[in-house]
């Protein structure tokens, strides 16, 4: 990628969960980079540290050793405000469940993010809500409540949700996992569409079909990257 720039650097981070005495070591010692305008797949067998990677990525979590560093700046170690206050300006978040609030109709679901931007008058969350649902073909559903659509119309207003903020990132938690496949294939399209216009994406599946529509792949297991690039194929090829 010519004029690449490195958006997440991280590098030996570790992360422990401490229950009843015992250790849980959820990431040992993961390095990965990822470069702006990059779509990324994280993927590995279930238990294997990639949702909790995708968690601290994502400033919901810290790690308990490493560095982590997102556009330049040093994030492993801030606190909860500023952490806050960093996701909601530069991470776009698409979860599996979809995570729509079901009295808030399609519009106010995509504004709320926007609410907690100090400074942002209401003329531009109108501007940004109506731009990001027409880019995932929702615009004509603004008024309707998540009950009234299907799984796939609520997973394309949750990604309307995180382009709504302009993030540096969209980071998506097995993005297909609630879906049929025909909707799922229809997602896909919609983050491949959203790549190939600049979006910088990181996705968590544990379903190799949808991993290949990453530029690259990133294969964890037991909490480390044991296959990048085109070693993954071989890794899978031999199990």
């Amino acid at each position: 990628m010519e004029n690449s720039q490195a958006l997440i650097e991280i590098e030996s981070l570790t992360k422990v969960f401490y229950t009843d005495e015992i250790e849980t070591h959820a990431l040992s010692g993961v390095h990965m980079k990822i470069d702006k305008g990059e779509y990324v797949a994280i993927s590995g067998p279930s238990g294997c540290g990639k949702s909790t990677l995708l968690s601290i990525i994502g400033l919901l979590d810290t790690p308990t050793g490493g560095s982590y560093t997102l556009n330049s700046h040093a994030v492993e170690n801030l606190n909860f405000s500023q952490r806050s206050r960093i996701r909601n300006q530069e991470i776009g978040f698409i979860f599996q469940s979809f995570n729509l609030i079901g009295d808030l109709t399609v519009y106010e679901n995509v504004e709320l993010p926007l609410t907690y931007r100090s400074g942002m008058s209401s003329t531009e969350r109108k501007r940004r809500v109506q731009e990001s649902l027409e880019r995932v073909s929702m615009a004509h559903r603004i008024r309707h409540y998540p009950s009234q659509l299907s799984g796939g119309q609520q997973q394309r207003v949750a990604v309307a949700r995180a382009l709504a903020g302009s993030p540096s990132i969209l980071l998506a938690d097995e993005p297909t996992g609630n879906l049929d496949s025909r909707n799922a294939e229809a997602v896909m399209e919609l983050l491949q569409n959203l790549h190939r216009e600049g979006a910088t994406i990181c996705m968590v599946t544990h379903d190799p079909r949808f991993a290949r529509h990453a530029d690259r792949q990133i294969h964890l297991f037991d909490g480390k990257v044991v296959a990048e690039g085109e070693a993954l194929e071989q890794v899978l090829e031999a199990k």
